[in-house]
C-alpha cells in the first residue's frame, strides 16, 4: 500500500484538488485501486443535495483521472515527473 506522502511526491496536486489518499493496489496495465477518505462535514457535499450528502459526478471523474495518471506512471516505470492528463471520456469499450 502507498501512503499519502509518496502520492504527493507522484501527484502534483494541491489540497483539496488531491482526490486520492492511499494507493491500495495497481496491477501496471491492467488496474488500480485506490482511497479517498471523505467525511460528512466536506464543503463539497453541502451543495447537490443538503439532506442526503453526494459527492459530485466531477469529483469523481477527478479522483478516476488522478488514478489513471498513477497507473500510467506505474506502466511507464517513471513514478515522478511529468503531467500526465485526462483528455477524453467516451462510451467507447
Amino acid at each position: 500500500m502507498v501512503q499519502l506522502e509518496e502520492i504527493l511526491q507522484r501527484l502534483p496536486h494541491a489540497f483539496p484538488f488531491r482526490m486520492i489518499d492511499r494507493i491500495l493496489e495497481i496491477e501496471p496495465g491492467r488496474r488500480a485501486i485506490v482511497c479517498k477518505n471523505v467525511s460528512v462535514d466536506e464543503p463539497f457535499l453541502q451543495g447537490h443535495f443538503p439532506k442526503e450528502p453526494v459527492l459530485p459526478a466531477v469529483l469523481i471523474l477527478e479522483a478516476m483521472a488522478q488514478t489513471g495518471g498513477l497507473a500510467f506512471q506505474s506502466l511507464s516505470g517513471k513514478e515522478e515527473g511529468g503531467l500526465p492528463a485526462l483528455a477524453r471520456v467516451d462510451e467507447s469499450g
